[in-house]
């Protein structure tokens, strides 16, 4: 007798890895598309963004270079299409082997970079909650954001 297996949704799968793809071209504006209006991002830390326009806010320094050039390779993805989740596991890539459209780098970048070279990644996992139309309603990420465990690339 052999296990039956749901299919997975590959359109909620497909937007997952859209939006990770916006994420990797620095593209604010196309991240934004994927959330609904009173979406909430929780990113780990203890704060909590409601709304589209705190969303923004909170994501802008990323987008500014602030950390550097940031990808987020993908490990694993897990989608429960039933429940309209997707859960992926991921290391965040830090380059600041260039300074981002001309900034120099504030004093976080320069402690990183110092400490860490001038490439680096660490790990984490991230939630998704999709509405039925398939737009955000909820981003939850997960990882060691005091202290994470940089690794040098």
């Amino acid at each position: 007798m052999s296990i039956r297996r749901p299919a997975m949704n590959p359109d909620l799968r497909q937007r997952v890895l859209e939006f990770v793809a916006s994420f990797d071209r620095n593209d604010l504006d196309h991240v934004m598309s994927f959330f609904a209006e009173d979406a909430e991002y929780c990113p780990g830390d203890g704060h909590r963004h409601r709304g589209k326009a705190a969303i923004r806010k909170a994501f802008l320094p990323q987008f500014e270079g602030v950390y550097g050039a940031m990808t987020f390779p993908l490990h694993d993805m897990l989608v429960d299409e039933a429940a309209r989740k997707v859960a992926i596991r991921w290391a965040c890539r830090h380059d600041f082997s260039q300074s981002p459209r001309g900034r120099l780098p504030g004093l976080r970048s320069l402690f990183l970079k110092n400490i860490f070279g001038k490439r680096f990644h660490w790990q984490g996992v991230d939630v998704f909650h999709f509405d039925e139309q398939g737009l955000l309603i909820g981003k939850y990420s997960y990882a060691n954001t005091l202290m994470p465990l940089f690794h040098r690339d």
